[in-house]
């Protein structure tokens, strides 16, 4: 019998709450929680997938051992994989100290799971080298609140959206990111039309469309711009002076840094008129409640923590902080990085937002955990994490459900210190990603619908997750794996804590859990008088109220919906500090070399590495290969047209990618999305051109921005291949063996495409006409070389050689050859079944437009993919609204689509013939 089971979408740092409809077996659907209060039900695009994610597919199901680094993983038993495990990570402690190992974890973890990690490293082991991916992404927020604030804790709410009077957004892109956030943005527009919308962005964001003012800055000008911001509100008296004097600290000395920062001075740092200057500061400090968004843009940064200090200054000097509407709001990057946090998931923490350089702190946990001490020395953060690992400071790493041979920057560095390890663990739910090639050892964790724990969002809220089917193959979850091995660790180290004289028996009493409440009941006692304290919850609470915000101390009713709004502060003071920032450049400056900027960002339907998002074919309907954003100029500067293949390339590497034209980026700035890796093209993705220059407060790296150059390429034969599939799980066999193609190529990239019938899509270029052995191995590859069925056309003098193949009147495959510019709507008519068999014939025609008058489909619902003909033809069969929602299920999801579905109705209608 089917149930609905509560738990948590996997993506951003929201935290929506959705429910999943389950026989106990398998995930049978998917849709948001109406109760949930971080968005009552609403989901975005990938949200609306989840289920398509967890039928199996691309999943690591056993523990597997490679024999050699060239060999493939072997299968084998749980106890001898931990064992192995053991035994390697014993001897190297052994030999090199506790520090010679790391572990390297993921913002998508559970917080229980991310406890007992910490625990594991710095509570067994005895060392700090424990961080986690949310380095790349929240650090610097961390290391912002904590230098104004006094704590890593966002004082903010949802609900401050809808009753802002000016939000200003920057360095975030909402519409994409986090879309659910970005509809609370719409409703709070369509409440109070007198709200006022400012969006910092170097390019205009998809957010920026909706901005009363768009201020695209020079990238890595932010702290000019909040401080040319600052000088006008103190030159015309907009500050609150007497919150200043009663509840901060520092403004004397920021003040005096200010006078240089006139409006006109700042115009030229950041590139923007001195009139839009002037009108944010008066905008933020006289409309109303001030809130501020913001994300990577600016944590990504060499200089991330004074980028968030100096936003964070706007409120404290106008007070706009503690009070409805009003606040710094550090937008989350994952699922739970907040819960990590919390747990002391990064090399410089501790458990309950301690910090591991205060000897206080240190024994306090040493207390807590009933262990002698905790080390002192600083572990290393992940950027130095891998370099240690490329020097063969670090020897053994174990890496749980996260990509670093994706995501961090300079990757052949990363990938370089991975190759020279003695040994590396991957904890991971999928098996193929960019790291799993490296991994000596791989063990199967539980993924979505599987896993049960606590995460905690962006706006603190901690909501109880429950598994609603079970593993699947032998995967087990998180924190079970890092427990039984810590338990077999503890016994081969002949003296379980290294740097003190420990009874062997400390294993047993450091991991007795038995169940995952036991670890949160625990991490609740650590929290205790701490500014996140969470003595008053348990599992009992969280599922018998609901989702609850900290702090949530014992003997507490709710959570605190916002903090500080008593003007005190957790300083040894009480007070907020301001400090003294200044502008700076970015780590890399463009030059004569390398010209332009390379920012990097987000895609709507696509998640980080596209592990689990990679596997759907409908999330890449929008997005379907890496495209090169440019501004025209720049083209034609470079003789460049829309479609062009292009090498961008600096010092450390260079991609080929085809370019796009897009007016909304500036000149001398280019963007490409993050997501693309070495699953999808030929080549590291755009990390590959990153620099590795960090943040010196939050050691995170300046992911957002670096100096390229954008040349034409000279690969003048293209080749594609379309193939049709006949349900998903076939598509992704199909995908695996066209991966084995990218390396063949100077250009290459693949992926998914369709819905009922799915495609795999193949670009590739050469220097020079491809050989027929060639043109044959791509046929094997891709199933296309019978002659069953088959279209062939071939002209020897242009190089051209095309092949179709039909099956039952439908085209099966297509691979074309030496000109493909069929390509776009031979995609869209296999994908929806368009082509019927009296017009196969034009399958192999030299022509860009479809043979058919048949309009291409514009999707209305982006959540469940459902397209305007689909709309159209069951309104036409006599579908309501209601009618509309229950079978195509457009609408039920975010709810942004629903004003076109009513305009659809009226239209059709409207257009219906008059009854005689």
């Amino acid at each position: 019998m089917n149930q609905e089971v509560k738990s948590t979408c996997c993506y951003c740092g929201v935290g929506c709450g959705v429910l999943i409809r389950t026989d106990g077996i398998t995930v049978q659907g998917v849709r948001g929680d109406p109760e949930h209060p971080a968005n009552y039900g609403r989901l975005c695009t990938k949200g609306a997938s989840l289920h398509l994610t967890a039928q199996g597919e691309g999943r690591l199901r056993h523990p597997a051992l490679r024999p050699a680094r060239d060999r493939q993983p072997e299968r084998l038993a749980w106890a001898q994989a931990l064992d192995t495990a053991a035994e390697r990570f014993a001897g190297i402690i052994r030999e090199h100290g506790p520090d010679s190992v790391a572990f390297y974890i993921s913002g998508q973890l559970m917080t229980e799971d991310y406890y007992v990690f910490n625990k594991l490293a710095k509570g067994l082991i005895g060392t700090n080298n424990v961080d986690t991916n949310s380095r790349l992404c929240m650090s610097s927020a961390v290391a912002g609140y904590k230098q104004t604030l006094g704590a890593d804790a966002p004082p903010c709410c949802y609900e401050d959206i809808g009753q802002a009077g000016v939000i200003l957004i920057a360095g975030a892109n909402p519409a994409l990111a986090h879309p659910i956030v970005f509809r609370y943005i719409e409703d709070a527009r369509a409440a109070n039309p007198a709200l006022k919308i400012i969006v910092v962005d170097p390019r205009r964001s998809e957010t920026a469309e909706i901005a009363d003012l768009h201020l695209p800055i020079l990238p890595g000008s932010d702290i000019a711009l909040f401080n040319g911001m600052l000088h006008v509100m103190l030159a015309e008296g907009l500050v609150d002076g007497d919150y200043i004097a009663r509840h901060t600290s520092g403004f004397d000395e920021l003040a005096g840094n200010l006078a240089e920062y006139t409006p006109q001075r700042v115009a030229g740092l950041c590139g923007i008129p001195a009139s839009s200057i002037v009108r944010a500061a008066r905008w933020f400090a006289t409309q109303g409640p001030a809130l501020s968004l913001y994300c990577q843009g600016l944590n990504q940064s060499a200089h991330g923590t004074h980028n968030n200090a100096a936003l964070i200054h706007l409120h404290l000097a106008t007070g706009q902080i503690g009070k409805p509407g009003a606040g710094p709001f550090s937008l989350t990057g994952q699922p739970n990085a907040m819960g990590g946090r919390e747990v002391g998931g990064l090399a410089n923490l501790l458990s309950a937002h301690r910090d591991l350089a205060n000897p206080e702190h240190r024994a306090e946990v040493a207390a807590l955990w009933g262990i002698p001490d905790v080390p002192a020395k600083p572990g290393k953060a992940a950027v130095d994490l891998f370099k240690a690992l490329e020097s063969g400071e670090i020897k053994a790493v174990w890496i749980a459900c996260t990509n670093p041979a994706q995501s961090l920057p300079n990757q052949a560095s990363v990938r370089a210190g991975l190759a020279r390890a003695e040994f590396v663990v991957l904890q991971e739910t999928f098996a193929d990603t960019d790291t799993a090639a490296y991994a000596d050892l791989l063990l199967p964790a539980t993924g979505w619908g599987e896993k049960h724990g606590t995460v905690t969002n962006s706006e603190r809220r901690i909501t109880r997750v429950q598994p609603a089917v079970v593993p699947l193959g032998e995967a087990r979850h998180d924190w079970q794996i890092v427990v039984d091995f810590a338990r077999r660790l503890g016994r081969k180290l002949e003296n379980p804590v290294p740097q003190g004289d420990f009874l062997r028996g400390a294993v047993d009493r450091l991991f007795p859990y038995e169940t995952v409440e036991s670890i949160f009941a625990e991490h609740c006692v650590t929290t205790r008088g701490r500014d996140l304290d969470i003595s008053g919850l348990s599992y009992a609470v969280l599922e018998q109220q609901g989702p609850q915000q900290w702090p949530f101390p014992e003997g507490a009713s709710q959570g605190r919906q916002r903090l500080y709004a008593d003007g005190r502060f957790p300083t040894a003071d009480g007070r907020a500090r301001f400090i003294a920032v200044t502008h700076q450049a970015t780590a890399e400056v463009p030059g004569k070399e390398h010209p332009l900027s390379l920012l990097s960002g987000r895609l709507r339907d696509q998640w980080h590495g596209m592990s689990r998002t990679g596997i759907v074919p409908r999330l890449f309907n929008l997005d379907d290969e890496p495209l090169l954003a440019m501004h025209p100029c720049d083209m034609r500067h470079r003789q460049l047209d829309d479609g062009d293949l292009v090498r961008l390339f600096n010092g450390r590497g260079e991609i080929v990618v085809r370019v796009a034209s897009r007016p909304g980026l500036a000149r001398g700035r280019v963007w490409m999305p993050m997501h693309w890796g070495s699953r999808f093209m030929n080549s590291a993705g755009v990390n590959a051109l990153v620099g590795d220059a960090v943040d010196p407060y939050s050691q995170q790296p300046e992911l957002k921005h670096t100096a390229v150059e954008v040349a034409k390429s000279e690969l003048n034969y293209p080749l594609a291949v379309i193939r049709r599939c006949s349900d998903v799980a076939e598509a992704l066999r199909v995908l695996d063996a066209a991966r084995s193609l990218l390396p063949d190529f100077a250009y290459a990239s693949v992926g998914l495409y369709g819905r009922a019938s799915p495609l795999v899509v193949f670009r590739a270029a050469t220097a020079e006409p491809a050989t027929a052995p060639a043109l044959a191995a791509i046929d094997r590859c891709f199933g296309l070389d019978g002659e069953t069925g088959a279209i062939v056309y071939t002209d020897a003098k242009r190089h051209i050689a095309k092949k179709a193949i039909a099956i039952d009147g439908q085209l099966f495959g297509v691979r074309l050859a030496g000109e493909t510019v069929a390509q776009a709507w031979l995609k869209q008519a296999m994908a929806e079944g368009e082509l019927d068999a009296s017009l196969l014939r034009f399958a192999l025609a030299p022509s860009a437009a479809a043979p058919t008058s048949t309009a291409p489909r514009q999707i209305v619902c982006k959540c469940a993919d459902v397209s305007d003909k689909q709309i159209t033809t069951a309104i036409d069969a006599g579908a309501d609204l209601t009618a509309l929602q229950e079978n195509l299920k457009c609408g039920t999801f975010c709810g942004g689509c629903i004003p076109d579905i009513k305009r659809l109705l009226l239209r059709q209608v409207q257009q219906q013939p008059e009854a005689a």
